[in-house]
């Protein structure tokens, strides 16, 4: 059986490092945290992080300055949790091998969603998610249900990858855009087109296991 996968997250907020922290170790991470972080080198030593969760602006060393001394010493992957979301700066963390950024303030299951996305690119999660009998195989970008192969476009197919990545939890229109788009300036009726074809080719073969959360958005589950 594969080990737990490790996150250290780094952030100085007490409140989001506490309910970012309860988030992860629900899933099943072994996590450990730090409102600074001047210890990192021994942390990447001796607890030895699958990935590293950093807030940019901290006191003492920034996330940046983190992020380089992790790639340095260490083969984790970083993402940063930040509310400096602007180009130059995006572009600047790219450049020091951050794998990916969440801006401030974000939601649990969007979060969620991207370490996910992050330890199944490094072969840390099964590539392969199961819900009822929903089958989705993120790498060979297949999906079946009851047995049976779903004929679906790229756009539906990334559509239905992210909700079975969120599977239990609701994610809202604006979060889908920006997972499956990569921006949330569209309107978001394209969601609702995109999930009615979706939700009609899954529905062929079964019962409806993406449901409507009215007000807030969309949730699979059985």
């Amino acid at each position: 059986m594969t080990s737990p996968a490790r996150i250290l997250l780094v952030e100085d907020d007490e409140t989001i490092r506490i309910s970012v922290a309860a988030a992860l170790a629900a899933e099943g991470y072994v996590v450990a945290s730090r409102e600074d972080g001047r210890e990192l080198p021994h942390d990447l030593a001796s607890f030895v992080p699958d990935l590293l969760l950093l807030d940019w602006m901290l006191p003492g060393p920034s996330g940046i300055a983190l992020a380089a001394t992790a790639r340095q010493s260490s083969g984790c992957a970083v993402m940063m949790l930040t509310a400096r979301d602007e180009v130059d700066d995006r572009l600047r963390g790219f450049a020091e091998g951050i794998d990916d950024y969440l801006a401030k303030p974000f939601a649990i299951a969007e979060l969620l969603a991207r370490v996910a996305a992050i330890l199944r690119r490094r072969g840390r999660l099964p590539a392969v998610i199961e819900v009822a009998d929903l089958v989705v195989d993120v790498d060979a970008a297949q999906s079946r249900r009851s047995d049976r192969a779903l004929d679906l476009t790229a756009t539906e197919f990334r559509l239905l990858s992210f909700l079975a990545e969120s599977r239990g939890r609701t994610v809202s229109k604006g979060q889908i855009l920006t997972q499956v788009w990569g921006y949330d300036d569209l309107d978001a009726n394209v969601v609702e087109v995109h999930l009615s074809s979706l939700r009609r080719k899954m529905e062929a073969h079964g019962p409806r296991l993406i449901h409507t959360v009215r007000g807030i958005g969309y949730r699979l589950s059985a």
